[in-house]
């Protein structure tokens, strides 16, 4: 029996046989770019609210480690938003989320179930935050980057192509 192409089969090897990566990756990154922005938005503009009470991190002052943390949130997000340096500045939002999800523990050890953490306690946002970040310094930022056009005018430079470069990695 031989093969018959409809246009349900054509749509169906689309939506199964073909994989959007690079586009994959883009949203991605604006995903959690833009939620970790918002973070840094909020931060900046309760900054005086804030700069009393925020933990202390690295033995630095409450508002030092405010400033660092808006900084990192900020500069980071558009970072990785742009597809610039991705994977270092997935660095200091990795080491970030590590210092939130420490001091929310720290800080609810009395407050939590005996049996950890439920679906309503806010431990989970910078887990979440940090597999994302993880998955995205291992996979890198795809083709639609600066880092990839940089890379490209890079490997041009060197009077080689792409193909070229990748064989000799």
């Amino acid at each position: 029996m031989s093969w018959i192409y409809t246009p349900v089969t054509d749509c169906f090897l689309r939506l199964t046989g073909y994989t959007y990566t690079n586009l994959a990756r883009l949203f991605m990154r604006l995903f959690v770019g833009i939620m970790l922005l918002q973070f840094g938005i909020r931060h900046l503009v309760n900054y005086t609210i804030l700069e009393s009470d925020f933990p202390t991190v690295l033995n630095m002052s409450s508002d030092t480690s405010l400033v660092v943390m808006i900084i990192i949130e900020l500069v980071c997000s558009l970072l990785i938003m742009t597809g610039f340096l991705t994977r270092l500045a997935c660095l200091p939002t990795i080491g970030a989320m590590c210092a939130a999800e420490y001091y929310i523990l720290h800080d609810m050890v009395p407050y939590l179930p005996i049996y950890g953490l439920d679906s309503t306690d806010p431990g989970y946002l910078p887990i979440m935050f940090i597999g994302i970040y993880i998955y995205i310094l291992i996979a890198g930022p795809g083709k639609i980057s600066l880092d990839y056009f940089i890379s490209l005018y890079i490997v041009g430079a060197r009077g080689k192509d792409e193909e070229e470069e990748l064989e000799e990695v």
